[in-house]
């Protein structure tokens, strides 16, 4: 079983603008996600938020506590949500079991202490990704299923932003902390995301980018509103987004994306928009 983790640094915005291509990349974008046997993590300073992904193939993968959070377990002081993309698997929480279809979630709570990863076809494995933020309280775990999520329509295709909004962890729909994940997919003919754009000073935010058709690639746009920079994204992999930062992206075909957030306060609607003719 490989366990692996890397640490990034919180980045100024004044800093941002000078960086090349390849800093920007080395420091925002995460792209050793979904590997076989594997469970991969980003410790970012932002927020301390976590993001990472366990797909059990062969073997069974265990969370452990990586030496950044100076703990005995890796929930010690944290909450932990769970996006499956692939096929059947299990989570087993201290013991006790809960199977994720594709597109199902679960929310785990502070103070859980064994976390395992499990598949249950090794033909068609559990892809998990994972979102982890820092938590004062202990929640109960919660499985959501598809029929649990809240949904909302956005976007039109006149602009090639028509999209489903899923809300999977938000404070509406279970109990936590700080930690929100949802899903969005772009409908077919459609390509913008989040457009008008918007930043929230009081949230920072992680895009996962995935059903990217193989060849495809999406442009995500990142930065303030008057210094916007771009990173070429391919399928699998995920984007930090600091909370000074607009986080929106184009495709060369419509995808799917997962969104997960940590910060001031749980208010999904606390946004900054950005007119769409004044970016720069």
């Amino acid at each position: 079983m490989k366990n692996n983790y890397e640490v990034r640094y919180a980045a100024s915005p004044q800093d941002v603008k000078s960086y090349d291509t390849t800093r920007l990349r080395d420091e925002f974008l995460i792209d050793n996600l979904m590997r076989a046997d594997e469970l991969n993590l980003v410790y970012s300073h932002f927020d301390r938020f976590i993001s990472g992904s366990a797909v059990p193939v062969k073997e069974e993968l265990t969370l452990e506590a990586i030496d950044p959070l100076k703990a005995e377990f890796f929930l010690e002081r944290r909450e932990l949500g769970v996006i499956n993309i692939g096929g059947a698997g299990t989570i087993t929480v201290d013991g006790e079991a809960y199977d994720l279809d594709n597109r199902e979630a679960l929310y785990v709570g502070q103070g859980n202490k064994n976390i395992v990863f499990s598949s249950k076809s090794s033909s068609e494995p559990a892809m998990f990704y994972i979102n982890s933020t820092p938590a004062h309280k202990a929640y109960p775990i919660k499985k959501i299923g598809i029929s649990d999520v809240e949904v909302v329509e956005l976007g039109a295709p006149e602009t090639c932003n028509a999209r489903t909004l899923r809300k999977y962890i938000v404070n509406s729909v279970v109990d936590v902390c700080q930690l929100q994940m949802g899903m969005t997919e772009l409908k077919s003919g459609s390509v913008w995301n989040t457009m008008p754009a918007h930043v929230h000073d009081r949230r920072m935010e992680v895009y996962f980018y995935f059903d990217v058709p193989e060849d495809q690639a999406v442009c995500h746009f990142m930065g303030q509103p008057q210094e916007t920079r771009h990173i070429w994204m391919q399928n699998n992999q995920a984007v930090i987004s600091p909370a000074w930062s607009i986080h929106s992206g184009s495709g060369t075909s419509n995808y799917t994306f997962i969104w997960g957030m940590a910060g001031e306060n749980l208010d999904y609607g606390d946004m900054d928009h950005c007119k769409v003719n004044e970016l720069k």
